[in-house]
């Protein structure tokens, strides 16, 4: 998945189709002088349904198409035959997708499981045809219902990336860098702030065929919980991280941008700092040899009980520790 056709939000137009006009046909037979009703109901609308697709990333489909109506149902016959039900629009999103009511701004529904599928609206019942209206006191009725009209609906799909591990700080902190040492994904790098546009992910190789998955959330700057830096729509997508990993680079005061990055997720969603979390620091490299313990030391300090991983990405340091680390957060109940 490239940043260019990765698309995570999108507005949509539904409509689901009408139910089919019951008949009022009255049977006509050779040798039967009064045959009485016996036409049948109509056909109902066709559906409206959402359904989880784990081989779909991204809404970039939904940039080309914005409506979809379902068929609407047939009309009833003679013989008290049934219409055809309209046929039904599936819709196929990642998983991950939430589909909020434009209008209101209600959550309608989210999906979050392989296959799992939602009808969102219903097609509207089929009408009665007159042999339903046959009474002993109304023993030849002319009359049938119209089918109930579809609903119809705007409505607004959010995707959240489902992913085992969300890479996250500020901008040109080396989290694109990181994506591409420790997975095959191909992420735009560059030194320079905001580089990453959109999430990209990427899948880790593990020991004896184990994979996890990692997402590359672009750059948070404070402010990102109010909107500043377009951070409100990058913050969405670390809700549905099973585990965070900070990564801020050597070069600025460790404790003090984790504190920041912290913050921002707390004015965001408080539920965000109930996540397990790494902290890691990136660029090592960038400390000398011999200062990187004293270095190190200090860091540790400040952050007590919780533990850092440094590495550099350029010089292949502390990649596999990171890998262990995180499989083993990943398995565990608990951060150590």
């Amino acid at each position: 998945m490239t940043e260019d056709n990765f698309v995570d939000y999108v507005s949509l137009n539904l409509r689901s189709g009408n139910g089919g006009r019951g008949s009022s046909h009255l049977r006509r037979e050779k040798f039967v002088a009064k045959g009485g009703p016996d036409g049948g109901d109509g056909g109902n609308g066709g559906d409206i349904i959402f359904r989880g697709d784990a081989n779909i990333w991204t809404l970039y489909t939904f940039k080309f198409k914005k409506h979809f109506k379902a068929g609407h149902g047939g009309d009833g016959g003679r013989n008290k035959r049934t219409g055809k039900k309209g046929k039904d629009i599936i819709i196929k999103v990642p998983l991950g997708t939430t589909i909020i009511e434009k209008k209101s701004d209600k959550l309608l529904a989210e999906i979050t499981e392989n296959n799992k599928e939602i009808v969102l609206l219903r097609g509207g019942l089929g009408g009665r045809g007159n042999c339903y209206f046959k009474s002993p006191t109304n023993r030849t009725p002319r009359y049938s219902q119209k089918g109930i009209s579809g609903e119809e609906m705007i409505i607004t799909l959010e995707l959240k990336i489902l992913a085992d591990v969300g890479l996250v700080g500020f901008p040109n902190a080396g989290k694109s860098t990181l994506l591409a040492s420790i997975t095959s994904a191909k992420p735009k790098v560059g030194d320079y702030e905001f580089t990453t546009l959109k999430p990209n992910l990427g899948i880790v190789e593990y020991k004896d065929f184990k994979t996890f998955v990692v997402a590359d959330i672009p750059g948070i700057i404070e402010g990102a919980s109010s909107g500043k830096g377009l951070g409100h729509f990058f913050l969405r997508h670390v809700e549905r991280n099973s585990i965070l990993l900070f990564l801020i680079s050597a070069e600025h005061n460790i404790h003090n941008r984790f504190l920041i990055l912290r913050d921002e997720m707390l004015k965001f969603n408080p539920e965000l700092l109930d996540k397990k979390f790494i902290v890691v620091i990136s660029k090592i490299d960038l400390i000398e040899v011999s200062k990187r313990s004293l270095f190190l030391d200090k860091v540790n300090k400040e952050f007590k009980s919780t533990s850092v991983i440094a590495l550099s990405s350029v010089i292949n340091l502390g990649l596999d520790t990171l890998k262990d680390k995180l499989w083993k957060v990943l398995n565990s109940a608990q951060i150590e």
